[in-house]
């Protein structure tokens, strides 16, 4: 639907970065019925609106279950750079100039066979390819996955996932991250592999607080070296815990539609995003897996004002910080939020906001 009015105008064209958003989780349904068809991989669902359906989850294992069924449809360095390419090509048709993108090596190596030079090459070259023909930029976040039930495999598979990341710096990772269920898999064990990646200059930003609660972001914040944190919106329940946050200036990636889709919240109306602004604390807007939560970034910078009804203001505060706050040097980063003051400007003034 195109926009009407002046703000739906703005929303849309507004320049936007993009924090927490998963590869493997942004494949577009069309996309993935064509993997699925050329590799041979069934699928539960042969059509567009079937898969919408199938993306209705009963809590977060069975969103799990749904994500691993997707990343089976990845075989080839061909896929792998049809997704990263078409990722770049749907940022840039919402305005987004730069996304840091979560991926999971350890899955597509243990669990699909996948081997790094295959699917490191793929991306590799759809990175290249969108930054060439969209003009987005684009880094990786390659993410432990946390709920491996075997404790050996689980070290296994994090030792492989610091291995890969350190080894595709010099071609966009930017920064080591933990996803996966929480329940059951606390932080603080992975805090000699966040400690490796954090010597060789990768950054930290692991999920926490989504699906548990305040001592999930404690235990990520004491043993993790914490940069900045995947969702968080749980640390609300805890006083102490949003005044150390605010005290520290560490950046939440808030997912408003994701918490709902996963029950984190039963409505939009519950999401603690405004209480969390006002705290002080640094919020980016972010949209996670996108296709799976029938969302866009530029769906979510929406209810900035249809929900949490902030002014234009404070919603440019916002999306200011995913270029603040991303994992850009600091040259980049400091050239990248003066483009974006000067088109926010020019974009109030176009649209008398």
């Amino acid at each position: 639907m195109e926009p009407t009015t002046m703000i739906e105008r703005y929303i849309a064209a507004v320049p936007k970065a993009e924090l927490h958003v998963h590869l493997e989780g942004a494949i577009q349904p069309t996309t993935l019925l064509t993997l699925a068809q050329r590799n041979g991989v069934p699928l539960p669902v042969q059509t567009v609106a079937e898969m919408q359906r199938w993306f209705t989850f009963r809590d977060f294992n069975h969103f799990v279950e749904i994500f691993f069924t997707i990343s089976r449809c990845l075989k080839t360095a061909e896929d792998y750079e049809l997704i990263a390419y078409e990722f770049g090509a749907n940022m840039a048709h919402q305005h987004v100039r730069y996304a840091e993108v979560t991926f999971s090596p350890s899955t597509h190596h243990f669990s699909l066979g996948v081997p790094f030079d295959t699917f490191f090459a793929g991306l590799t070259q759809g990175r290249k390819r969108a930054q060439s023909e969209f003009g987005i930029k684009i880094g990786w976040i390659f993410d432990i996955v946390r709920d491996i039930p075997d404790a050996t495999r689980n070290r296994e598979r994090a030792a492989y996932t610091v291995a890969v990341a350190q080894e595709g710096m010099k071609d966009g990772v930017v920064a080591l991250g933990l996803g996966g269920a929480e329940i059951n898999h606390p932080p603080e064990q992975y805090a000699s592999w966040f400690e490796k990646a954090r010597a060789a200059g990768l950054h930290s930003a692991p999920h926490a607080g989504e699906t548990v609660g305040p001592a999930s972001v404690w235990g990520a914040l004491q043993t993790l070296g914490v940069e900045r944190l995947g969702h968080g919106v749980r640390s609300i329940e805890d006083p102490n815990l949003i005044a150390y946050l605010q005290e520290r200036q560490i950046p939440l990636e808030v997912c408003p539609t994701s918490n709902i889709c996963l029950g984190v919240y039963p409505a939009i109306s519950n999401h603690p995003f405004p209480q969390l602004y006002a705290a002080g604390i640094p919020i980016t807007i972010n949209s996670d897996d996108p296709p799976l939560f029938n969302t866009t970034l530029t769906h979510e910078v929406g209810l900035l004002f249809d929900v949490f009804n902030f002014d234009v203001k404070t919603a440019n505060d916002i999306l200011l910080n995913g270029v603040r706050h991303s994992f850009l040097p600091q040259e980049e980063k400091s050239a990248l939020e003066v483009t974006f003051r000067a088109d926010m400007a020019q974009l109030q003034h176009e649209l008398a906001l």
